[in-house]
């Protein structure tokens, strides 16, 4: 996927939330659009959500992004 394409996942309207797998298997559930944000070359994503704030972010190469999945409503994974 190019940049671009990860912009417009975020910017959709109604936003539809989503989950990145990168290729070490680890994944990231991008539940509302302020809580990652598009680099040249990177996805930044927040992590250790606290009441609604991320406490850090992880970098992530986009070239290890394996797939995008959209997620279920109400379904959670503990990986994120």
């Amino acid at each position: 996927m190019t940049t671009d394409a990860y912009r417009n996942l975020l910017r959709r309207q109604p936003f539809q939330p989503f989950r990145l797998v990168m290729s070490s298997g680890k994944s990231y559930e991008v539940r509302h659009p302020e809580m990652a944000m598009v680099l040249k070359n990177d996805i930044l994503i927040g992590v250790n959500i606290q009441d609604g704030e991320p406490s850090e972010f992880d970098i992530c190469p986009l070239f290890h992004v394996a797939s995008v999945e959209p997620i279920v409503p109400g379904s959670t994974t503990a990986d994120s």
